[in-house]
């Protein structure tokens, strides 16, 4: 059965798309701890950050680091901080949120975005992407 995120990367579900290229797509937490909270998900699914080959892995640290640095640009923060914990689905996928306080870390502190809101913030970020 097809992750959720697949079903993004597929077209099936839309998300608000922040970075892509052949193997990787970065799109904004419809539900996110602080503006700007980003996900980077390989276009492959599997379950577990572990469980990638060192190739992809490596890959999307890089994908990754690249979207936070355009985040950076974009979204007034002292930092970007970065999670993996991938319970809530099963396809890996790096959380990037851009923190002032250690609670937009806790995955219990959360903000509200209008979708018009996140469509803007996603086309900025992208417009930061290099």
């Amino acid at each position: 059965m097809s992750s959720i995120f697949s079903k993004i990367i597929s077209g099936e579900l839309p998300a608000h798309k922040v970075a892509e290229n052949d193997h990787f797509l970065a799109f904004l937490d419809i539900n996110p701890n602080a503006k700007g909270h980003t996900l980077c998900i390989p276009k492959k699914e599997v379950n577990r950050l572990f469980d990638l080959d060192d190739e992809t892995y490596e890959e999307l640290m890089k994908f990754s680091k690249r979207v936070a640095l355009a985040l950076k640009k974009t979204v007034s923060c002292k930092r970007i901080g970065m999670s993996v914990i991938g319970l809530e689905v099963p396809h890996v996928h790096v959380h990037l949120i851009p923190l002032n306080e250690m609670k937009e870390m806790t995955f219990q502190h959360k903000v509200s975005m209008s979708a018009d809101e996140l469509a803007s913030l996603a086309k900025e970020i992208s417009a930061n992407f290099s």
